[in-house]
């Protein structure tokens, strides 16, 4: 069964670097974003009134769901920015990286917890893999248009590592369904106002209404393989396999979109994977 879990994991995080793929080839990011979400928040809408109609929910419980609102708002505005400043195979390792090197740095610091000697390594190889595609290091100059999608795709990083937390608290009082409503609706909130301004709604959906369609259907699949294959493993052990979709958006920015220094940001990739892997297995 393990197999089919790692099999189911693979795809998870094979189909989530497809839908970011299909995203930063879009037109307009922002409303390429805004259009894949809308397709399930409208499908999903009534699931949510009657799960909220037949178990009302606490004041508390209703402000943990409106904070992880206006979170996936931020993230949603972060998200379409940087993929409007840097390449895919830059920007994506960073972003689904930071949450894990981050978690236990703040740990370690405010929450007295320690780190093994394999936990440092890992962290080791997550910061070497960061600062090389930064920029930072490995060149003789860095511009401002090097570190700033990698300063945008930590900011991505640390908004993702903040809304996890609130939705581990959220999914004590709903489900995991109305729980991806709620959030599709905060994403959808922080990008509607710029969408209208943009109105290349039309435009869009008539460029690119097969590829958002699919990207509609990658975007909660992506998740929902993922949920399968913790029915057939222990989630500490599939968990961080899923990060091997960092490999699969850089290779796929490379050889699909052409972005440069292909060998180098793959292993940097490869760097961050083996990094999270360390630190979620032995750290």
């Amino acid at each position: 069964m393990f197999v089919v879990s790692l099999s189911l994991v693979v795809a998870s995080g094979l189909t989530h670097a497809i839908w970011s793929l299909f995203t930063k080839r879009s037109r307009n990011k922002s409303v390429f974003l805004w259009a894949i979400v809308m397709v399930t928040t409208v499908g999903l809408f009534p699931y949510l009134v009657r799960e909220l109609w037949i178990t009302p929910l606490s004041l508390q419980a209703y402000g943990l769901l409106l904070l992880s609102a206006c979170l996936q708002s931020i993230y949603a505005l972060l998200l379409a920015k940087t993929y409007n400043m840097g390449d895919l195979s830059q920007v994506y390792p960073i972003m689904r990286g930071t949450s894990t090197l981050f978690i236990p740095i703040v740990s370690v610091l405010f929450l007295r917890e320690t780190l093994s000697v394999y936990g440092w390594m890992g962290l080791l190889c997550m910061v070497i893999g960061f600062l090389w595609l930064s920029g930072i290091i490995g060149r003789k100059q860095t511009s401002a248009g090097t570190v700033k999608p990698f300063l945008m795709a930590l900011c991505v990083g640390l908004c993702t590592t903040c809304y996890v937390f609130v939705d581990r608290l959220n999914l004590q009082h709903v489900s995991a369904i109305t729980l991806l409503e709620v959030t599709n609706i905060g994403f959808m909130a922080g990008l509607t106002p710029i969408v209208l301004r943009s109105k290349q709604i039309g435009i869009e959906w008539k460029m690119n209404a097969k590829i958002i369609l699919l990207g509609a259907i990658l975007n909660p699949g992506s998740y929902l393989l993922f949920l399968f294959a913790m029915t057939y493993a222990p989630v500490a052990h599939i968990s961080p396999i899923r990060e091997i979709g960092t490999v699969f958006a850089t290779i796929l920015g490379i050889v699909v979109l052409k972005e440069r220094q292909g060998k180098l940001r793959i292993i940097c990739s490869i760097f961050i994977l083996i990094g999270i892997l360390i630190i979620s297995f032995f750290g």
